[in-house]
């Protein structure tokens, strides 16, 4: 927790990437933006961020006044276990430009919907390749339905009590899929993906009703699969 002395000296410190100040009470997208941000450590300061409501921009406090209203409001975000950033980085590494960024979030149902969508067109990127005068055969990026089953994975089994987003970065040669929470319950680094435990039951049920993941580990022996053909051709 920051001391008075220390917040004081973000309020001062206008041009630190540490914090944003804000006067708004109600741009509640704004906040998870900023919080997305400083969850991926987009400036690379390895620090810790700070949204600051009630500061104006030169750090000067606003005189706002806390109720029960905006602490609920605030709360809230915490709650809102849907904040996933893609972000493509130009490069190998996050010293790269950014090329573009995305954030998914809201009610899960409708975001995976999303998010099926953007992995196809955005991530898989399918595309004709002309092998013959008469012929073409579709070439993606990375296979999509195992970027697609990797992500879904990591969204059904993160830790919902954290603030940190599922984080799913692109760069040149590769893409980065993490999630807040690490292996749960039996499930362990020399067992995996053997055994199969569920920090979201709920959740899972509903993903795989809906059809967007597998049970019992199939998924990822599916991907292993996938893989290993594309790599071997």
């Amino acid at each position: 927790m920051l001391t008075k002395q220390q917040l004081l000296s973000l309020l001062a410190d206008t041009e630190s990437h540490q914090a944003e100040r804000t006067t708004s009470t109600i741009e509640m997208d704004k906040f998870c933006q900023a919080i997305c941000a400083f969850s991926n450590d987009v400036s690379g300061s390895g620090k810790s961020g700070y949204l600051i409501i009630g500061a104006h921009d030169n750090g000067k406090i606003s005189g706002l006044k806390v109720d029960d209203r905006l602490l609920l409001q605030i709360s809230n975000i915490r709650t809102d276990g849907n904040i996933l950033p893609q972000v493509h980085f130009k490069g190998k590494d996050r010293a790269g430009d950014i090329i573009n960024e995305y954030k998914f979030s809201g009610n899960l149902c409708k975001s995976l919907v999303k998010i099926d969508n953007f992995i196809e067109t955005s991530v898989a990127a399918k595309r004709p390749i002309p092998v013959s005068v008469l012929r073409e055969e579709t070439f993606s990026k990375y296979p999509y339905w195992a970027t697609r089953e990797l992500l879904m994975n990591a969204i059904m089994h993160r830790d919902y009590e954290s603030n940190a987003p599922v984080q799913f970065y692109e760069y040149d040669d590769r893409v980065e899929v993490q999630n807040p929470g690490g292996l749960y319950g039996k499930v362990s680094p020399d067992n995996f993906p053997n055994i199969s435990d569920y920090r979201n039951p709920y959740i899972a049920e509903a993903m795989k009703v809906l059809g967007y993941v597998n049970r019992f580990s199939r998924g990822v022996y599916r991907v292993q699969a996938k893989l290993s053909i594309i790599y071997r051709n």
